[in-house]
C-alpha cells in the first residue's frame, strides 16, 4: 500500500483481500498521469481492469465517491483505476477544454497503459457518471482494442443538444454561465503537495496561469457545427463496439441519451432509466428507491470482459421505471412507481396518442397570444438534481399562469414512457424567439406537478446545425420535443401542455421579447401511451457497497438558505439565489481540511430581457498543518441584444509550511471576453 494513501485514506476501511497504491502512467509526449489502483491482494494470475477517468480529483473530492465503489470491484476480481485527466488534480500538464482532442488522446493512451500491464488480462471496461459517463461514450467510438464494455451513468451521446451548454438551440442560461463558472474554480485547484513534490506553488502558479473559462468558447459555437459534432456518439453510433450499459434517471437532464442508444448501437447494449437525480443510483440520494447498481454492472463486466454468461443479454433492452402521480415537491425521498421491460426500443408496447390543441379544455379554432414575462422559469428547479432538498421544481401553477395552457382531462389512467413531441403551429412579431413546453400532471385540487419539458430556439426549427430566422407575420411550425418521461396519469387528473416565451433563467432570453399567436387547430400533442399494464418481472437487488472514506462534514459559518426567489416591486427586478450544494467543507481521515463555499445568483426585470444576469462565485480551500491553498473566483455572464460579455476572476493563494507561515499571493487574473450573438 502507498505511503500517500495511507495518508489519505483509511485502510482499514478497505475491504479484507484488496489493496491500494497510487501510479504515475506515462504518456507518450512525457506528462504523467495520476492514477490510484485497486486490487484483490491474492490472484492467481492477470485480472481485468476497470476505469474510471475524470478532472475532479482523486486525491480529495471524489475520494469519498471512489471508496464506495472501486475497492468493490477489487473485492469482486477487478483492478480497478481511478485516474485524474491531464491538468487536473496532481496529473501533469494543463486542462484545455472538456472532451477536447488531448483529453481523448490520453484515454487511449491510458487504456493501452493498463492493458499492457503483466497484472492486467487485456480486457478494459470503463465506467463513470457524468463527466465519467461522457467521456467512457466518446473513447467507446473511438474504439480501442481493449476497451470491451462500458457502463455510462448520467452522459450524453449529444455535446451540443442535450449538454448543459445549449438545448434546442437556445443557451442555457442556468448551466452556461454556472456550470463554466464552476469549472474555472474547479480548474484553479492546486495539486497535492504529497503527490507532486516541493515544486507545487511553482507548478500551481503555472497552471494558473494557463487556466482559461470555457465559457467564452462555448458561446462562440451557437449552432451544432465541428465543435459540438466532437465527442458526439450520437454523430456515428456504429463506430461504438465496446458492449453498452446506459443508465439514467428521470430527474436528470441527460436521461434521453439512455434510450437513443438503446435505439441506435449496434454493438451489444441495455438501458437503465429509475427515478433518480444526477447520482449513482446505489447511493441512497433522493430520488429512490436505490438499486443494486454494482451487482448489475458486475454482471455486465463478468460477460464481456471475462466471457461469463450472466444471462445480460436475456434482459429486457430497457428496464425503466414509471413514477405514480404525487404533489408537487422539490424533494422525495422514494418515488412510488413500479418497473416496466421492454423487449425492443422503440417498443411495440407503446402506442402514440395525438391530441390536437383545439381539442383540449383552454383550446378552441381560434388563436391565442403567448407572451410570458421574463421571470417565468424561477420555478423550474435546479438543471442538475443531486438530490438536495431544494432540487425538483416546486408547485407550477404561478409558472402555469405566466402560459399558455391546454388542458386533457384524463378519464382512464395511462402510463407515458419515451418522448412527448409537440408542434405549435405558430406567427411570430419578432424574427428570434424561445419557445417552452412544459407537461404537467394537475390533480383535482389544482396542485401543478411538473412531469417534463422541452426547448426550442426557434431559428433551429429545421435543424441544430442552422440558423432560420423567423419572419413576422409568416405561419411556421415550431416542432418541440419533451424530454423523455415515465408517469402515470389518475382518472381525474388533467394533462396540461403549457407554453411560454420564457424560461428564465434555464433558457438565456434573446434581445427582445416576442410576442407568438398560436393556432391551436393546427397544433398537436403527440403522447407516448405504454400499453403493458402486467407486472413485467424487473428485480433489482439491494444496494451494496464498500465502507466509504471515513470523513467529517463542516458547517458553513453562515448557513444560507438553498434556493431564494425574491420580487422588487419597485424596479420588478425578480433574483434567483442558489446554493448548488455540491459537497460542502469536509475533514479528510489524514486531516486535510477541504471547504467549499458558493453561490449562484440570477437576475432579471420585467419587460427588459438585456437585464439577464448570472452570477457564481467561489471559494475553495485546502489546509494541512504543513501546507495550505485558498482561491476565489468569480464569474459573470450579461448580453446586450447583439453580444455575451463573460466576465472572470480568479485570485490565489498558498501557505507552503507550518500554521505559522504566512501566506503569499500566487495569482490574480481577470478576463473579459465579448462574443458576438449570431442566432442563440
Amino acid at each position: 500500500m502507498s505511503a500517500w494513501f495511507t495518508a489519505i485514506g483509511d485502510p482499514s476501511s478497505l475491504p479484507d483481500g484488496v489493496t491500494v497504491r497510487d501510479e504515475w502512467i506515462p504518456m507518450p509526449d512525457g506528462v504523467r498521469l495520476h492514477a490510484r489502483i485497486w486490487s484483490p491482494t491474492a490472484s492467481s494470475g492477470p485480472l481485468p481492469v476497470l476505469l474510471e477517468y475524470l478532472p475532479y480529483r482523486l486525491d480529495d473530492w471524489t475520494a469519498p465517491r471512489d471508496s464506495e465503489r472501486h475497492p468493490w470491484y477489487a473485492q469482486h476480481g477487478y483492478v480497478s483505476v481511478r485516474v485524474d485527466i491531464r491538468g487536473t488534480g496532481s496529473s501533469d500538464g494543463f486542462f484545455d477544454d472538456e472532451y477536447s482532442e488531448q483529453e481523448l488522446r490520453d484515454g487511449e493512451a491510458v487504456i493501452a497503459w493498463l492493458a499492457g500491464q503483466p497484472w492486467s488480462t487485456g480486457a478494459v471496461g470503463m465506467f463513470g457518471i457524468s463527466w465519467g459517463g461522457f467521456n467512457a461514450l466518446q473513447l467507446a467510438a473511438r474504439a480501442p482494442a481493449a476497451l470491451k464494455a462500458i457502463v455510462t451513468v448520467c452522459s450524453t451521446d449529444d455535446r451540443y443538444d442535450n449538454d448543459v451548454h445549449y438545448a434546442g438551440g437556445a443557451v442555457l442560461g442556468i448551466d452556461m454561465a454556472a456550470w463554466g463558472a464552476t469549472m474555472f474554480a474547479f480548474n484553479s485547484r492546486p495539486p497535492r503537495p504529497e503527490v507532486v513534490g516541493a515544486d507545487w506553488v511553482a507548478r500551481w502558479a503555472e497552471r494558473l496561469e494557463r487556466n482559461r473559462p470555457m465559457t467564452p468558447v462555448w458561446l462562440s459555437h451557437q449552432e451544432r457545427d465541428d465543435y459540438w459534432r466532437h465527442g458526439s456518439a450520437a454523430e456515428e453510433y456504429g463506430d461504438i463496439r465496446a458492449a453498452v450499459l446506459a443508465v439514467g434517471g428521470w430527474a436528470d437532464p441527460y436521461r434521453d441519451a439512455v434510450l437513443r442508444l438503446v435505439e441506435h448501437v449496434d454493438a451489444p447494449v441495455k438501458g437503465i432509466v429509475g427515478p433518480w437525480s444526477h447520482q449513482y443510483p446505489d447511493r441512497g440520494l433522493a430520488p429512490g428507491p436505490s438499486i443494486g447498481f454494482l451487482q448489475e454492472t458486475l454482471r455486465w463486466w463478468d460477460r464481456w470482459l471475462r466471457g461469463v454468461d450472466t444471462g445480460v443479454e436475456q434482459d429486457p433492452a430497457l428496464r425503466a421505471w414509471i413514477n405514480e402521480g404525487e404533489a408537487p415537491a422539490t424533494y422525495y425521498a422514494e418515488r412510488r412507481g413500479r418497473w416496466v421491460g421492454a423487449e425492443a426500443w422503440p417498443s411495440a408496447a407503446t402506442t402514440p396518442r395525438t391530441v390536437a390543441l383545439s381539442s383540449t379544455r383552454g383550446g378552441g379554432d381560434g388563436p391565442l397570444v403567448a407572451r410570458s414575462p421574463e421571470h417565468t422559469g424561477v420555478d423550474a428547479g435546479r438543471f442538475f438534481p443531486f438530490g438536495n432538498a431544494t432540487d425538483l421544481p416546486p408547485d407550477q401553477r404561478a409558472e402555469d399562469g405566466r402560459s399558455m395552457c391546454f388542458d386533457l382531462p384524463v378519464e382512464e389512467a395511462f402510463d407515458l414512457l419515451g418522448t412527448v413531441t409537440v408542434d405549435l403551429a405558430v406567427t411570430s412579431d419578432a424574427t428570434r424567439a424561445n419557445v417552452v413546453v412544459r407537461l404537467c400532471d394537475v390533480a383535482p385540487d389544482g396542485a401543478s406537478t411538473l412531469v417534463t419539458r422541452g426547448v426550442l430556439n426557434a431559428a433551429r426549427r429545421r435543424g441544430m446545425d442552422r440558423a432560420d430566422a423567423l419572419v413576422p407575420g409568416e405561419p411556421t411550425v415550431l416542432p418541440v420535443r419533451l424530454v423523455s418521461t415515465g408517469h402515470r396519469f389518475a382518472v381525474g387528473h388533467r394533462v396540461r401542455i403549457a407554453v411560454s416565451t420564457s424560461y428564465w433563467p434555464w433558457v438565456w432570453p434573446h434581445g427582445t421579447s416576442p410576442t407568438l399567436t398560436i393556432d391551436p387547430a393546427s397544433s398537436v400533442v403527440r403522447l407516448p401511451v405504454w400499453t403493458r399494464a402486467t407486472d413485467d418481472d424487473v428485480r433489482f437487488g439491494e444496494p451494496e457497497r464498500s465502507t466509504p472514506l471515513a470523513i467529517a462534514r463542516v458547517a458553513p459559518a453562515e448557513a444560507l438558505p438553498q434556493r431564494t426567489v425574491t420580487h422588487d416591486v419597485e424596479t420588478g427586478e425578480w433574483t434567483l439565489d442558489v446554493d448548488p450544494g455540491y459537497g460542502g467543507g469536509r475533514v479528510y481521515p489524514d486531516g486535510l481540511v477541504f471547504t467549499e463555499d458558493a453561490r449562484e445568483t440570477y437576475r432579471i426585470r420585467t419587460g427588459d430581457p438585456t437585464s439577464a444576469r448570472a452570477s457564481s462565485r467561489w471559494s475553495i480551500g485546502l489546509a494541512t498543518t504543513t501546507w495550505g491553498a485558498r482561491l476565489e473566483t468569480a464569474s459573470e455572464l450579461t448580453a446586450t441584444a447583439d453580444a455575451f460579455r463573460v466576465e472572470n476572476t480568479v485570485r490565489a493563494w498558498a501557505r507552503d509550511g507550518d500554521e505559522d507561515t504566512p501566506e503569499v499571493l500566487v495569482a490574480e487574473h481577470t478576463f473579459v471576453d465579448d462574443v458576438p450573438r449570431t442566432s442563440a
